[in-house]
């Protein structure tokens, strides 16, 4: 063959391609329906990886490199999650630090939906607006984000994933403000928390803010130029702001954890971990009968902490996660034994944990 011949060839073999592409795009979308039909969730971590695994090994086969054609193969599943209508709520404005956790948990072409509250992140979920949503739970820093346990605990809600976010706060104002010029600085009460050594040097007003993203984008609509936020890198690209300083926060070991919470469960993925939530009663030993009863049965707990029950001054709530699935034969079993042993107990989900 000749190179027009061959360039020829490529081209066919191009157009087979994309007419294959939109054919697995097409058949994901008739997935999508039947599942919306059913009433079941379209995202599906499991069978993902499953796919992948499978693109991973023919790749080898054909000698090629698995990570490259891995990388090919996510962007197209991104593509056909976009045609099959997956929309994720989150609380904050675009370029927030959630919608960030979104984009590298779903895709970085899933659909978003903006919240102002997490409460309206729950109510747009369980009202069928979004098929997902994406809470902070913890901060490395600050500790737990009260507000998503409280609401986790009166949803219906489950919880079906996780995923962490490397937090890198940014000083972000208008184009040509200079550093010396900012009196004010606004952002969510834990940016301001985290930066405090780069703030008590700037020595500026505080002003604490409902989000990150939100900050950024109040003060290029006031025209506010002695004024700066602090927010992610990409809240400066979408409003069109600029970076005076990055990495601003004082501890570079800042991650936020966040939870997907949806209608439907995750099936079991041979690495999971369930979160639940219970309480005991109060009396001597009551709580340590009940951890007992884990201990015994040999699953490794990996977090346990109290919130107020809200009910009664001084009573509170546990909330317990531990490695393993609602569905493994032992963890049903457990779980039984604890509900025996507790005045309450919710199971707020079981999901493929991080690590």
């Amino acid at each position: 063959m000749n190179l027009d011949e061959l360039r020829k060839k490529i081209d066919e073999t191009d157009r087979n391609i994309v007419k294959l592409i939109a054919e697995r795009i097409r058949t994901a979308g008739e997935i999508g329906a039947i599942k919306k039909g059913e009433r079941k969730q379209i995202e599906d971590p499991a069978r993902e990886k499953l796919v992948l695994k499978h693109i991973s090994d023919i790749a080898h086969e054909e000698r090629l490199n698995p990570d490259d054609v891995t990388r090919i193969y996510r962007q197209i599943m991104s593509m056909a999650k976009n045609f099959q209508g997956t929309i994720v709520a989150f609380q904050g404005e675009p370029g927030a630090y959630s919608e960030e956790a979104a984009y590298n948990y779903f895709s970085p072409s899933v659909s978003i939906k903006p919240c102002e509250t997490l409460a309206v992140v729950f109510k747009t979920v369980e009202t069928g607006q979004a098929e997902s949503g994406i809470i902070p739970i913890e901060n490395s820093l600050e500790g737990s984000v009260g507000q998503s346990y409280d609401q986790l605990l009166e949803t219906s809600l489950t919880v079906r994933g996780e995923t962490e976010l490397r937090v890198v706060h940014c000083l972000i104002a208008h184009p040509g403000v200079k550093l010396e010029s900012i009196k004010r600085v606004y952002s969510h009460p834990q940016a301001l928390g985290q930066c405090q050594a780069f703030l008590r040097h700037l020595n500026c007003e505080l002003i604490p803010a409902y989000d990150t993203a939100g900050s950024v984008k109040m003060i290029k609509e006031k025209g506010y130029t002695d004024s700066a936020a602090i927010a992610g890198a990409r809240a400066a690209e979408i409003y069109g702001m600029q970076i005076l300083a990055k990495e601003i926060e004082d501890n570079a070991g800042n991650f936020t954890r966040f939870l997907i919470i949806s209608k439907q469960p995750a099936p079991p993925s041979g690495r999971d971990k369930t979160s639940i939530v219970f309480s005991v009663k109060h009396k001597p030993g009551a709580l340590f009968d009940f951890l007992k009863i884990m201990t015994s049965s040999n699953l490794n707990m990996t977090k346990i902490e109290s919130r107020p029950t809200r009910q009664k001054p001084w009573n509170y709530n546990m909330f317990l996660d531990f490695e393993g699935h609602r569905d493994d034969e032992a963890v049903r079993k457990t779980l039984a034994e604890l509900e025996d042993n507790a005045l309450f107990l919710k199971i707020l989900g079981s999901y493929p944990r991080m690590n």
